[in-house]
């Protein structure tokens, strides 16, 4: 039974070997790096741009329901200004994502990364006020909050991966 094992393990190591040497795994990594590299940042840039504006859309629509107190919060409106209004924050911080999304010079795209991941972490944060119990009462999330989140980390990968082509320097 081992003898038989042992023989079935060398032919299909024998398969895999030889399988390196086709030209189809060859021009599927071909086409997988011509992927990577060209179609998927284009993509990414234009998901990214439609996370700014599903970010904008989002800092309308309500973040909290509270129901003790009969109140909807949005990223503009809480009670007696009690959170505060990361909308404009957040508003500010897409406006200059979205300019340095278009600029095709690295800087902006580092400044971008930056923006991006203050963003998230302003948006983590807001997430955890707007959304945290007090006085034994949770309140109700609403779907703003949660597009809040989800456009604002999609903005940092989208950034993360920018469609840039750099110049080769001559020696």
């Amino acid at each position: 039974m081992a003898e038989w094992l042992g023989k079935a393990l060398q032919k299909l190591l024998q398969r895999f070997e030889s399988a390196r040497d086709l030209t189809s795994t060859l021009s599927l990594s071909l086409w997988r790096g011509t992927f990577l590299t060209t179609m998927l940042p284009k993509y990414l840039t234009k998901i990214g741009l439609a996370a700014c504006i599903l970010l904008v859309i989002s800092c309308f629509l309500p973040w909290t329901y509270y129901a003790d107190i009969d109140k909807t919060f949005t990223g503009f409106y809480s009670e007696q200004n009690s959170y505060g209004k990361p909308g404009y924050f957040l508003l500010l911080l897409t406006v200059l994502i979205f300019i340095c999304m278009l600029v095709p010079k690295i800087w902006a795209k580092r400044t971008n990364l930056f923006l991006s991941a203050l963003a998230v972490g302003y948006a983590i944060k807001t997430y955890i006020l707007f959304t945290s119990c007090y006085n034994a009462y949770c309140p109700e999330k609403k779907i703003g909050i949660y597009l809040m989140f989800i456009s604002t980390i999609m903005m940092l990968v989208c950034s993360a991966f920018p469609d840039m082509k750099l110049d080769e320097k001559k020696k």
